[in-house]
């Protein structure tokens, strides 16, 4: 099978996921307790005024006529509107999207600087200080709960030592393009260090479980890499024992981890939502939090399909990458 062939394959299978979540989203409604026409109306609404607003958001409607109008309007991009302030949903999930991403990344990108260098130096110097460092530090890293460890951060860091903001996010990596394209570089300078300094916490916060993760992944990959025949055989050539290591062990060892990094940056899309609460993020965890308490489906809906919908492509651009990576790759 051939790599577009593959990637058609693997685009069906993902619409197929998304209308699976699509269903999934809109009988959740159904089976939760609440009413959604109470979000709009007074508890001592007069009947009448009460049947019309039902009418009006369709849901008198049977319900296979309503997950019509709910799922035909998604491929235009229709995500309904929101019961409480009346505007599209699609504009609003947009408006919180780039926040998520940017965290998102910016925890990879933390967990890929820290974890790979980490696992490398814990596999060459194997039952040796750094070795037992880095697994220490691996499974605090993974027992540590998020949320915990961001107050403890704002707490130490940003209460009792004031290096850090405790919250929010005065401008985005769109507002810096702007003023660098629009030649203010002083000021897109002083916006991206601004950027920096707010966005350092929540993602050392959402990264440190995938930073032990990836380190773990990187220590057993390279332990098993340097065992290879080819190892041994680089070595007795002659070949400088950095250009075995780096060259060709961890390169073999980044295709399974490439695979892990995709994976996790789609979960961190979806998991970012107790980071982004402890933060005051706004994102599309704020979104997600701050829907579900003003029990405004339409708007929770549309954030966990657009969540669907990235770990999908994601997913799909790492099947792309690994099978780049590794020509070996079967496409089955």
């Amino acid at each position: 099978m051939s790599l577009s062939r593959f990637l058609v394959k693997r685009s069906l299978q993902g619409l197929f996921v998304i209308w699976g979540v699509i269903t999934v989203v809109f009988g959740l409604r159904f089976i939760s307790p609440g009413d959604p026409a109470n979000v709009l109306l007074p508890p001592d609404v007069d009947p009448e005024v009460r049947a019309e607003v039902i009418a009006e958001l369709g849901l008198n409607e049977p319900l296979y006529v309503q997950y019509w109008d709910f799922i035909s309007g998604i491929p235009l991009g229709d995500l309904g509107f929101s019961l409480v302030t009346r505007t599209p949903v699609t504009a609003r999930v947009l408006a919180k999207l780039p926040a998520t991403l940017e965290l998102a990344i910016a925890a990879t990108i933390v967990a890929i600087v820290i974890a790979i260098p980490l696992g490398v130096i814990s596999a060459t110097r194997r039952h040796q200080p750094a070795d037992y460092g880095a697994t220490v530090f691996s499974l605090v890293g993974i027992s540590t709960p998020n949320f915990w460890l961001g107050v403890m951060l704002i707490i130490v860091l940003a209460v009792q030592f004031d290096l850090f903001p405790t919250s929010q996010r005065p401008i985005g990596v769109d507002g810096i393009v702007l003023l660098f394209a629009s030649g203010s570089l002083g000021e897109a300078v002083d916006g991206l260090t601004t950027w920096l300094w707010h966005i350092t916490l929540p993602a050392i916060t959402l990264g440190t479980y995938f930073t032990a993760l990836i380190t773990r992944l990187t220590r057993s990959g390279m332990l098993d890499q340097l065992g290879q025949t080819y190892v041994r055989a680089s070595r007795a050539k002659g070949l400088p024992e950095t250009l075995v290591r780096y060259k060709h062990a961890l390169r073999n060892t980044l295709i399974p981890i490439i695979t892990v990094i995709g994976l996790q940056l789609g979960t961190l899309i979806g998991g970012a939502v107790i980071t982004e609460a402890v933060f005051a993020w706004p994102g599309l965890g704020t979104l997600i939090i701050n829907s579900i308490n003003a029990r405004d489906w339409p708007v929770l809906q549309g954030s966990l399909i657009v969540v669907a919908v990235g770990f999908v492509l994601v997913n799909i651009l790492v099947d792309a990458l690994y099978a780049y990576v590794n020509p070996q790759v079967a496409y089955d």
